[in-house]
């Protein structure tokens, strides 16, 4: 803040005593708390789409910009049974809120509801596969590019998490239409026990005890309640109110997404189409994926062997492994880690917020 200097004073030693008592006095009281960053601004966005060209949907977003604007968005979208509270946890957001570390760095962020979740559209799940979703996010990103999602930004990063990720693969291999692309929780190899795992948590949403009052299609499917932490965020510290909270916010997918999902992380090719930087992550622990016989997820460099085969020269890969912690990182106690892996690597790549 600019200081106001107060008129020199005609009488030396009168000055000098008035110094040498403000210096004095300061030194008695506390310092004056720092100035606070102002807070992101937040908004719910509603955008008109196209299922399979035919059928009207709407698309739910959470687009939040730092105060002095921001000249890169990340578009976010969630896993299976996530919704856009998975890139926004309420839960000591300081360590755990994604949105609000890119937010502080500089980036909007465009949290996404995927078809099927949160207050986005609803159709059968019959007709929600992970290349549906990806048209429908083209379809965002045409919007975004138009100005018809909040401001106009140059540049788009594509982030995602899990099916979200795989998604994001599909949409830039096909489309070509974002300057970066954030994979987070898939890679190329499964590792079948804790496949297994994950996959075996699933259960139709009519047999959940709440989501089932939702009158959604009977053929979604979410998790049995009390497998969360296992299935996503084992070997981390099981904390109750975090367990309790993922429970609480949990939602559903369709199990088309699911088939296509584990297909790309086999033997599709679109990861190899992607023509701009990508960076992948994964937690240390996450079982899924992570094992002798699947990916080598004891450190960085030993993903980046696991994942280069995947990837052409174009993508430029980069990669990070957060030690300690399950599929779902943005709930780990060390995510702030992770988060600065984001910036930096974006900053590297020219696609700073």
């Amino acid at each position: 803040m600019p200081w106001r200097h107060s008129r020199a004073n005609r009488r030396p030693l009168r000055r000098a005593g008035a110094v040498l008592f403000a210096i004095l006095l300061a030194g008695s009281l506390p310092a004056p708390a720092q100035a606070q960053p102002e807070a992101a601004s937040c908004q719910d966005v509603t955008i008109p789409v196209w299922l399979d060209a035919l059928l009207p949907q709407l698309v739910h977003g959470t687009l939040c910009a730092p105060p002095q604007g921001a000249r890169t968005v990340q578009v976010l979208v969630p896993g299976a049974t996530y919704n856009n509270v998975y890139w926004d946890a309420a839960l000591a957001p300081e360590t755990r809120s994604f949105r609000l570390a890119m937010n502080k760095a500089g980036y909007a962020t465009l949290a996404l509801d995927r078809l099927g979740t949160g207050a986005s559209s609803k159709p059968p799940s019959a007709l929600l596969t992970a290349f549906t979703e990806a048209d429908v996010v083209h379809q965002v990103i045409q919007a975004i590019r138009h100005g018809d999602v909040g401001p106009r930004f140059d540049k788009v990063i594509l982030g995602g998490h899990s099916l979200g990720s795989a998604i994001a693969v599909l949409e830039a291999g096909t489309y070509h239409d974002v300057d970066g692309v954030l994979i987070t929780g898939l890679a190329h190899h499964i590792n079948p026990p804790g496949a297994l795992i994950i996959f075996g948590s699933f259960i139709p949403v009519a047999l959940d005890p709440k989501l089932s009052r939702l009158g959604l299609d009977p053929t979604y499917l979410t998790t049995q309640p009390g497998t969360r932490y296992t299935a996503f965020h084992a070997p981390g510290p099981d904390v109750p109110e975090m367990t309790a909270y993922d429970e609480a916010s949990k939602d559903v997918v369709a199990p088309g997404e699911l088939l296509d999902a584990a297909a790309l992380g086999t033997v599709l090719p679109y990861s190899w189409r992607i023509t701009v930087p990508v960076l992948v992550v994964l937690g240390g622990g996450d079982a899924g994926l992570c094992g002798p016989l699947a990916t080598d997820c004891t450190s960085s460099e030993g993903l980046l062997r696991s994942e280069a085969p995947y990837y052409s020269a174009a993508a430029r890969l980069r990669t990070y492994v957060l030690p300690g912690y399950g599929h779902s990182i943005n709930y780990a106690p060390n995510a702030p880690n992770y988060h600065r892996a984001v910036t930096q690597w974006a900053g590297t790549m020219g696609l700073s917020g």
